[in-house]
């Protein structure tokens, strides 16, 4: 790191529905997913109403019950693998490049954390142009499903010279709220992602609708 002038303010992002608008592909997967069990596509409205993290509990609401071991597997090999077909379409969110340019020229570090599997994760930050924002990028390394709280702990950890409590993580799920918490540090949730406004303040932190008013709620509350 070049800049030592760093203010102290870090913003952890997200990735999947918060800097990358992966909806479409995110829907489309999902939707190839319950095809393979049989089960009848969802609309995105549908989606982002019922959608929860750990994700084999989303399946519950839909289907009435827990899946077994066997249909988990089946249904997050065809998500994992329409994902990936679909996800070429997708781009940046709008001004993603701008705000993250600008965050960084203010001083301030930022990281990603993502669910997303890391092999995958970092030729997509690399490929957009936009590794150089970050001073760590953090992909998932074990078995899909879970919740992100134990991999932010871990993650803000390696972060050198990184408080928690000047740490703001900005994501588009109730989880990256309860993942900040568990880990000393403040959120703020993004409605363009794949979650309802209404599901996300449940999580009783600031809920905004672009990424702009995001950043903008982060400086606030990492001062």
């Amino acid at each position: 790191m070049g800049m030592r002038t760093r203010t102290g303010a870090h913003i952890v992002w997200d990735w999947n529905g918060t800097l990358f608008h992966d909806n479409d592909a995110i829907i489309g997967a999902t939707n190839a997913a319950f095809a393979e069990l049989g089960l009848e596509p969802i609309t995105l409205e549908r989606y982002r109403t019922l959608y929860c993290v750990p994700v084999p509990k989303f399946y519950e609401r839909l289907m009435g019950r827990l899946p077994t071991d066997a249909e988990w597997q089946v249904m997050d090999e065809a998500f994992q693998r329409h994902y990936t077909a679909h996800r070429v379409r997708c781009g940046l969110a709008d001004g993603a490049t701008e705000l993250l340019a600008g965050w960084r020229s203010a001083g301030h570090s930022q990281s990603i954390l993502s669910l997303y599997g890391h092999e995958e994760l970092v030729p997509m930050v690399r490929g957009f142009g936009i590794e150089t924002h970050f001073i760590r990028v953090d992909g998932r390394t074990g078995p899909s499903g879970g919740s992100k709280a134990e991999h932010m702990v871990r993650h803000l950890a390696a972060l050198a010279g990184v408080e928690p409590a000047r740490t703001v993580v900005i994501g588009d799920a109730v989880d990256d709220a309860t993942a900040a918490r568990h880990a000393g540090a403040r959120a703020v949730l993004y409605t363009g992602g794949s979650h309802s406004r209404t599901s996300l303040e449940e999580a009783g932190v600031p809920v905004v609708d672009t990424l702009a008013e995001a950043v903008k709620e982060a400086e606030r509350l990492a001062a």
